[in-house]
């Protein structure tokens, strides 16, 4: 969509350094080109019930256990120097029945597991670490 032939159907949020737009990925959206010298960031958020995100469930035995392994797309540069919460950021949508690492108020991370006996049924019955 050209911006300046169809101005009147855009609309330009007010912002200041540090504010966060929040839309629908389903919105038509864009930006102009990026004239700073300094980089711009973004980041991309999506939410879904716990019963939709089992993707992690869907990886490989050798992708399973922390973001460094389990974020396939992303080189391996990517996760240098990160501490156990940024990696626990860069996760990607999983339930979190599925061993998910979670951030504590005090920026620790701890795991969250099912009992042994759910994990042990799954591992029989499914003959996986995750059904």
């Amino acid at each position: 969509v050209d911006g300046i032939n169809h101005c009147e159907y855009i609309q330009q949020p007010a912002t200041k350094a540090g504010d966060v737009v929040l839309f629908s990925e389903g919105t038509v959206h864009g930006a102009m080109g990026w004239q700073s010298d300094v980089q711009r960031r973004c980041a991309l958020y999506r939410f879904a019930p716990a019963t939709c995100g089992y993707g992690r469930s869907y990886f490989s035995p050798d992708a399973v256990g922390g973001a460094t392994a389990s974020c396939c797309s992303w080189p391996s540069k990517f996760y240098d120097d990160l501490n156990d919460a940024q990696l626990a950021v860069l996760e990607p949508p999983y339930a979190n029945r599925l061993d998910r690492p979670n951030i504590r108020d005090d920026g620790t991370v701890e795991i969250t597991q099912r009992s042994d006996r759910k994990r042990q049924h799954d591992t029989e019955v499914f003959k996986t670490k995750y059904f």
